[in-house]
Order: structure tokens, then C-alpha cells, then sequence
């Protein structure tokens, strides 16, 4: 029953991105009466363009060359080996479908019984066989126990959420630097995009792209085993459920899964098109020669803070338009195989 209230509910939440705006036309035809003084304004203003044109530069005008900046792809292909921190195994998640590998880091910063009850779920072979049965797109793709009859051994029936917490002691936080809508402040947790609230002395991870979390239904606190990951952005979501992980390694393969129905609240019907899980395990219980040797980068250091100002105003010839601004959503982090390894 707790199952089909979570199905309800991210139909609801699913259909929430769908609104439709009607907007106005702009008038192509202005009042014939106001012609006249819109051309009078405009001569004005093109006879004020010239003289400035025919002004001769200021005696002290010099050319200043511009500060050479380098560009987020030199930046991350010049990073030394302390800018890059090995992907923790006992922290990791390796899901398998047909497509491939889907690689979920898990955050050992927050949400810590949230990460204590999917590695114990692993650990009991809880998912494996089952599906991801619920996928909507430009929302997530929801996997789990679609019927809810399968039995929880070990882990717990019931988790208490962790949409937010007090700020831990000593808490890494790099800043991004710029203004949110949906947080007091942005930028990232040891490689997780997260917000912070000081005011209210809390903390939470983001849904940004690949945010791993569970669902849950109405109730608080009726998360259990129903786990999602975002195709894109669903930053609404924050503080409502619980993110505690996100994809690093293999985001096309959870892009490629089939989507469900609109009509059916994004669940595929035809449970022949479901895609199968075929192993869901904690990457420390895989023989270390099957491993995924990666590592993420270091958003502690002083290069990455380079890097969020390459990603702020990009130096790139291509660029002719810099906004000085950057969408926490929006700043990629870089993960690549461990050379050699």
C-alpha cells in the first residue's frame, strides 16, 4: 500500500515541471500617433552616436592587454595527482542493467542512515532481479520493488528522513559563489553539490543531475528501499527527500532506460519493457580486478575554485557573451579513470 501512495506522489511531483503559461503578444504595430515622436527620439539619439564617434580619444586612453585566463579544459588537463581523490569503494554503489554500469558515489559526509540502509539492502541481495519499473522523462528513473511484496531481511522497514542537517563540525564547503533560488548559499561537499542554509545552521545535498535518493510517500518518514535518480536538474525537490548520493560513471546508460507513460504517472505498464537490474552492489564487495578504478575531482583546492571562475565567465574565443554567473546544476565534475589503473 506504502508503495502505491510513492508511485502517487511522484506522479504528482513528475506533472509538477508540465505547467503551461499562457502568454501575451507583443504588439508588432505600434499607435500611428506615436510615430513621430519614436523618430524623433531615434534621430536624436543617431545624431548623438556621431559627434560621440568624431570625438578624439583622451590624451591618457591606453590599449590594456587582457588578463590571459585558462579555460576549463586546460584547467582539469593540467591538474596534478593532489587534484584528483580516489573514489572510495566502500562508498560506492555498482549498478548493473544490460546497458552498462551505472557507478553511484555515496556521501560520506551526510545522510548517513540513508547510506548505512542501501549498502545493507546491497549486502542482502535486496535488488537484485528486480527493475527500474517508473521513468519519466526529464524527471527520474525509479527502481525498486514495484509490486512491494519483496522482504526486507536486514535493513530497516522505515527511514527516517534526512532532508536537511545541522552543519557538521568541520564540514568542507566550497562556495560557488554565486546567488540561488533555492538556498541561502550553494556550492559543494567533498565533489557533491549541496546547499546551505546559515541562518538556520543547516545543510543538505542538491538534485542536480544523477542525484541518487529514495522515495518515499506522503508520510515523513516513509522512505524505505524505493530509490530514484534524476535525468536532469529537479532542485524543487530539495529538502523534501533525501539525497544521498549521486552519479558519477555511466549517466548514459540510466539516459538510454526506457520511458514509461505519461499517462500512467511515468510507470511502464508492460513489464516486459522494464529495465532489469542485474546487480546491485557495493563496489568494496567486487573482486578489486572487476573495480572501476576512478577518481573524482578535488573541490577542496584552490584549482577548482580556478575552475568555477573558468565555468563563471568563459575565456574561450568562442564565447562572445560572459554572464558572470554560474548554475550549481551547471558546473559538471569532472571524474576520470585512475591512469594506469
Amino acid at each position: 500500500m506504502m508503495l502505491k501512495k510513492l508511485i502517487t506522489v511522484f506522479a504528482t511531483l513528475g506533472l509538477m515541471g508540465c505547467e503551461t503559461i499562457d502568454g501575451g503578444l507583443l504588439n508588432l504595430n505600434p499607435d500611428p500617433d506615436a510615430a513621430p515622436a519614436v523618430e524623433a527620439e531615434l534621430a536624436e539619439e543617431s545624431e548623438m552616436a556621431a559627434a560621440s564617434d568624431n570625438e578624439a580619444p583622451l590624451p591618457d586612453e591606453v590599449a590594456v592587454p587582457e588578463e590571459q585566463v585558462r579555460g576549463p579544459g586546460v584547467i582539469i588537463a593540467e591538474a596534478g595527482v593532489d587534484d584528483w581523490v580516489p573514489v572510495d569503494p566502500e562508498n560506492t554503489l555498482y549498478i548493473d542493467i544490460p546497458q552498462g554500469r551505472i557507478v553511484v558515489q555515496l556521501t560520506p559526509d551526510l545522510a548517513q542512515a540513508h547510506v548505512k540502509q542501501v549498502k545493507q539492502l546491497a549486502r542482502e541481495g535486496y535488488y537484485d532481479g528486480l527493475n527500474f519499473y517508473r521513468v519519466v522523462q526529464g524527471f527520474v528513473a525509479q527502481g525498486g520493488d514495484e509490486s512491494g511484496d519483496r522482504r526486507i531481511r536486514t535493513a530497516a522497514p522505515f527511514m527516517q528522513a534526512e532532508f536537511d542537517e545541522p552543519i557538521p563540525r568541520g564540514l568542507a564547503f566550497t562556495p560557488l559563489g554565486n546567488a540561488d533560488g533555492y538556498a541561502d548559499q550553494v556550492g559543494f561537499i567533498n565533489g557533491f553539490p549541496a546547499g546551505m542554509s546559515r541562518r538556520e545552521r543547516k545543510v543538505w545535498l542538491a538534485h542536480c543531475t544523477g542525484a541518487f535518493a529514495f522515495g518515499r510517500g506522503n508520510e515523513r518518514d516513509s522512505a524505505a528501499t524505493e530509490f530514484y535518480i534524476t535525468l536532469q536538474p529537479q532542485r524543487y525537490l530539495d529538502r523534501n527527500l533525501t539525497v544521498f548520493g549521486r552519479v558519477i560513471w555511466g549517466m548514459e546508460h540510466v539516459q538510454s532506460i526506457t520511458r514509461g507513460e505519461p499517462g500512467n504517472g511515468g510507470v511502464i505498464a508492460d513489464a516486459t519493457k522494464w529495465t532489469p537490474i542485474r546487480a546491485f552492489r557495493v563496489a568494496a564487495d567486487v573482486p578489486e580486478q572487476e573495480r572501476l578504478q576512478l577518481e573524482t575531482f578535488n573541490t577542496n583546492t584552490d584549482l577548482f575554485r580556478e575552475l568555477l571562475e573558468a565555468r563563471r565567465n568563459r575565456p574561450e574565443a568562442f564565447f562572445y557573451y560572459r554572464p558572470d554567473f554560474l548554475d550549481l546544476c551547471q558546473m559538471p565534475l569532472p571524474v576520470r579513470m585512475t591512469p594506469n589503473g
